[in-house]
């Protein structure tokens, strides 16, 4: 055993006192050609498209005849396109309803949910499923039978006499039936926030008891601020979701955007530039200035996030 010993400190100390033999550095080449088929996806189909909408942006183009080059034409007849600030308008007013309310009913549930119950994951599923197939085609035609003048909520109000409307036939109810579409869809930040709750320690809320606060008051001094950067993080998301929003403004209206244009979201506008109108240079600055709104949002929200968002550093 001694001699085995010996031998290995003595083969140590060889190694130790010998030449260094330089590590070579890792071969990353299978690394890349695994990433190559994403490389080539994101360079074909978004940068490659980007680069050439922002080209024709500053050009005539009707997709029948070649582009010419018009310079900033299109932004310039953007000011005076009264349609425009009309969809825009309509745009702005379904984010900034929809998107608070569908964040505060995904909360509530997820509180709910929080609480335990059993057949806990059949109704995360269940809640969850909305997010889903709330901006298919098949949802949106259900949402124009449901809302119809013979649909399910009218036939629900003549139970108590009342005599609904035809609710996505009038203007002052049209853009309502779609916020509370996108309602609907809120299984998404649902199931976010129910993992953020999951991860306040329940000691706080022990504390918080044995010193007499209420429910109210621990969701407002606890569950709340511990909460913000999930609340942020949903907030963000939805509404870069919510300005994107096509399909149901799409098919509820008939692809018209009415009544009187309210639903005549920003990008459905642009899609009747674009593939009715013919105007695919018009289109694409439409599409540049969207980009820049919702960009600008968005780095509004980070830094207003330092007022309101509570990190534990």
């Amino acid at each position: 055993m001694s001699s085995l010993g010996e031998l290995r400190t003595l083969a140590r100390a060889a190694r130790s006192s010998g030449p260094r033999v330089k590590e070579k550095h890792p071969d990353n080449k299978a690394g890349f050609l695994f990433l190559l088929p994403w490389l080539i996806g994101i360079l074909v189909f978004t940068v490659g498209p980007m680069l050439a909408s922002l080209y024709l942006a500053f050009t005539d183009y009707n997709l029948l005849q070649p582009p010419t080059w018009a310079g900033i034409d299109n932004f310039v007849r953007m000011l005076g396109d009264a349609r425009l600030w009309n969809s825009f308008r309509v745009t702005l007013v379904y984010v900034f309803v929809s998107v608070p309310l569908q964040l505060a009913l995904a909360l509530g549930v997820a509180m709910l949910l929080d609480r335990g119950m059993r057949g806990l994951s059949f109704y995360r599923s269940v809640f969850y499923l909305p997010s889903l197939l709330g901006g298919s085609v098949a949802i949106a035609i259900l949402w124009r039978q449901v809302f119809g003048k013979e649909g399910i909520v009218n036939g629900f109000l003549s139970w108590f006499g009342i005599d609904g409307p035809g609710w996505i036939a009038h203007p002052d109810f049209a853009l309502g039936t779609i916020i509370v579409l996108h309602i609907w869809t809120f299984g998404s930040p649902m199931v976010i926030f129910l993992a953020g709750l999951r991860q306040i320690p329940e000691m706080f809320y022990e504390a918080a008891e044995v010193d007499g606060a209420g429910r109210v008051r621990r969701f407002f001094s606890i569950t709340l601020p511990l909460l913000t950067p999930i609340i942020f993080f949903n907030l963000v998301l939805q509404v870069i979701f919510a300005f994107q929003s096509f399909t149901q403004a799409y098919i509820v209206s008939g692809g018209t955007g009415g009544p009187s244009d309210s639903t005549m979201f920003f990008t459905l506008y642009l899609y009747k530039q674009a593939f009715t109108e013919l105007n695919m240079g018009y289109a694409s600055a439409m599409a540049w200035f969207l980009l820049l709104v919702i960009g600008a949002i968005t780095g509004l929200n980070f830094w207003l996030s330092k007022y309101w968002v509570f990190y534990d550093d």
